[in-house]
């Protein structure tokens, strides 16, 4: 007799619940780099956010291993973490080197990124509700 299990297509995980605090970190980081050009307090703001950016592509990582082992699904949602975190690890180097000719182009890049994959993961069906569908 088989269990058919169901999710809710809603349903927060830990897996999203890290890409959209990593997504909003992103968007932050974008509002206070504006504010660089008119206060020092931006300066500020978009040091702290930079920190907190990098700790929430860690977070993306350990969330993406954690989604996949339980599961053994597939390892690819740990792979574009893991991307993402060298492609911060980048970020962090020109910023700190201020290189905004490339820091800023690859921020955008990395929001795009960031903002793809939580719509991705938000709008899919999940694998409880595909073998639902299959069985």
């Amino acid at each position: 007799m088989a269990v058919q299990t169901t999710e809710v297509r809603g349903r927060v995980t830990f897996l999203r619940v890290a890409i959209a605090l990593q997504t909003a970190a992103l968007l932050f980081q974008a509002v206070t780099a504006g504010m660089l050009l008119s206060s020092s307090l931006g300066a500020l703001l978009h040091d702290v956010g930079s920190r907190v950016m990098y700790g929430a592509s860690m977070l993306y990582v350990l969330a993406a291993i954690l989604a996949w082992r339980p599961g053994g699904g597939s390892p690819r949602p740990i792979a574009y973490a893991t991307g993402f975190l060298a492609l911060a690890s980048v970020q962090v180097i020109l910023g700190i080197a201020h290189m905004p000719s490339l820091h800023v182009p690859l921020g955008i890049v990395m929001f795009a990124l960031s903002l793809l994959a939580l719509v991705q993961l938000v709008s899919r069906p999940s694998a409880a509700r595909r073998a639902g569908a299959e069985g």
